[in-house]
């Protein structure tokens, strides 16, 4: 994974040794779930894409004398034993504590290099039991099994500690591991501040109401794609399927994967934002904890139908866009892009308020990009002008308010298809509606491309880094970006640069997924002053730590294929004075 010491003299710690280390030798859980978490820096961990041979997880919170005198001991044991395959990090999973609170802390004791995890749901101690700062886990990344769980030495005692540690208990149980022999003392009493945990801990913690806290927090965030007709895998028509969903749905909260949105919280403000809160996520969890209960109270999922999913959810389009026939798609194989031509079949020209992509397929269809193939403007690489692109995740709605696209009369489209053979020969005629405006709008919506096709990704590189830029000469009305990035993307970063000098991060993707290409819509409009620059930056992981990754051995390059790579960051916006002046990019 990746990302002044104070006396406690006169502190006097109460201290009751963790439970692991009073049981019997066996660790839990058996095997650690795969968890993904933001560091103080904005940066993406996660578990299961950490390469060599252990992970150690080292429990802090701001302010604990016990976590800041121990801070220099975490530094110690990143050097001596990174050269060996261990990662090692620090965690927080203080409620009172955020990322710009951590990053401080971490400057006063030197150790601003240290990545500091925020487990800011409280999953991820849960999950491992730790309930005290100065708690160490030391996970295999063979298995993922647990092979030490306690302090990091004797030093720290109640109300006191020694002048130098008598035993090492982690360093013991790590060279141990890495020697490949048992572990001899799998588990001690550590010594810390006692976490604060949200709706408390144990048999005493105040219950989850699946009645009413869990079940609304189902129909608002989730029931609308895990329903019957819907995208989402398991319908959650009842308790008992949820319930039956619910160490999955531990799984899912845990790794982010669940909802698809990968944005950074803390940078901007989105319109479309549909992830669920770190409270909502912290009820779930909490919920699953302590045994997805039923409870008392009716069940508000039993006979809630939830929305169906429309043929045309924007209503029924002015034209539709259909392919002449359909498409044959092989069961098996490397299906190169295809390009088939639809006409409009308008006799004039016309302004387009909002495009709906129904794709034909979904099992096979990968993405779908409709250009025009005149009348539409050039961008900077000559291609002709995107009206519409489409892949799983894109959000699709109508164009901002007095904006459109322009159609031209007699309309010609090149539709690029993209397929992913299923296993089984199928066939696919997707459609896309345009709705038309009555007039001409005050503005011309477009999708600016900044992209770079000249890089190269070096075989196993894990942080292989690239950016494009884009110069507005024009003033310019941003309202949405989208990464795009194939199976080796990892993160991206969308940044303005204004003629004044003045650099804004707009929006941080800190996990790329290429399963789900969303596109980010600003809560208010940003006006981009003319002479801007705008700059995306990413990174892709060729390395074999990638689950996606088609093949690490490989140079990678620009290409068409998954399998190959690009880089572009869309910005959509609206330009004044309805066109478009040549703008210059690199």
């Amino acid at each position: 994974m990746t990302r002044l010491v104070a006396p406690i003299l006169g502190l006097a710690l109460v201290i009751h040794p963790h439970p692991a280390a009073l049981a019997a030798s066996k660790l839990q859980p058996a095997e650690v779930l795969n968890f993904a978490l933001l560091d103080q820096q904005g940066r993406m961990h996660e578990l299961r894409r950490t390469g060599g041979q252990a992970v150690v997880l080292y429990f802090t919170a701001n302010a604990c004398p016990v976590a800041r005198l121990s801070a220099s001991k975490v530094q110690a044991l990143r050097q001596k034993y990174a050269p060996q395959g261990v990662e090692v990090v620090m965690v927080n999973s203080s409620p009172a504590d955020d990322r710009k609170s951590i990053s401080k802390e971490m400057q006063e004791l030197h150790a601003w290099h240290v990545p500091v995890l925020k487990d800011d749901t409280q999953g991820v101690a849960r999950h491992l039991g730790v309930r005290r700062t100065g708690e160490v886990v030391a996970i295999s990344t063979k298995d993922w099994s647990l092979f030490y769980h306690g302090a990091i030495d004797d030093q720290m005692v109640e109300g006191a500690q020694k002048p130098e540690p008598t035993e090492r208990y982690l360093e013991t149980a790590l060279d141990e591991f890495l020697a490949g022999k048992p572990v001899s003392r799998p588990t001690s009493a550590a010594r810390g501040c006692v976490i604060q945990f949200e709706g408390g801990i144990g048999p005493d913690a105040t219950p989850v109401s699946y009645s009413k806290e869990v079940a609304p927090i189902l129909q608002q965030k989730c029931v609308g794609c895990h329903s019957k007709g819907n995208i989402g895998a398991g319908a959650m028509v009842n308790f008992a399927k949820v319930h039956g969903m619910a160490a999955m749905i531990e799984e899912v909260l845990l790794d982010r994967r669940m909802p698809p949105w990968d944005l950074d919280p803390q940078i901007g403000r989105f319109a479309n934002d549909h992830s669920l809160s770190v409270a909502e996520a912290g009820t779930l969890l909490r919920w699953v904890h302590q045994g997805a209960d039923r409870g008392e109270g009716p069940d508000p999922l039993e006979g809630y139908v939830a929305k169906p999913a429309e043929e045309w959810p924007l209503g029924k389009p002015d034209i539709i866009l259909r392919m002449p026939k359909a498409e044959e798609v092989p069961a098996t194989g490397v299906i190169p892009y295809r390009h088939v031509e639809v006409q409009a079949g308008n006799p004039n020209e016309a302004w387009v308020g909002a495009i709906y992509v129904k794709p034909g397929n979904k099992k096979v269809v990968h993405h779908l990009i409709a250009r025009l193939k005149e009348g539409g403007f050039k961008n900077h690489l000559g291609m002709n002008e995107m009206f519409v692109g489409w892949a799983p995740g894109t959000t699709q709605a109508g164009f901002p308010k007095g904006t459109g696209k322009h159609l031209p009369a007699n309309a010609r489209f090149d539709f690029e298809l993209h397929y992913t053979a299923s296993g089984s020969a199928q066939t696919d005629q997707s459609e896309v509606g345009l709705y038309l405006l009555p007039a001409k709008p005050a503005a011309r919506f477009e999708s600016v491309e900044a992209l770079n096709y000249q890089f190269e990704i070096k075989p196993g590189d894990p942080e292989s880094p690239t950016e494009a830029m884009y110069c507005f000469k024009q003033e310019a009305t941003l309202y949405s970006v989208a990464p795009h990035m194939h199976l080796r993307g990892k993160w991206a970063k969308f940044e303005l640069l204004t003629p004044s000098g003045k650099r804004e991060t707009l929006c941080s993707v800190p996990r790329w997924d290429f399963n789900w290409q969303q596109t980010y819509s600003l809560e208010k409009p940003r006006k981009i002053p003319a002479g801007s620059w705008v700059v995306v930056s990413g990174g892709f992981d060729n390395s074999q730590a990638n689950p996606a990754n088609p093949d690490p051995k490989k140079t990678v390059h620009w290409g068409e294929q998954s399998f190959d790579e690009m880089f572009i960051g869309y910005w959509n916006v609206a330009w004044e004075n309805q066109g478009m002046k040549e703008v210059s990019s690199k």
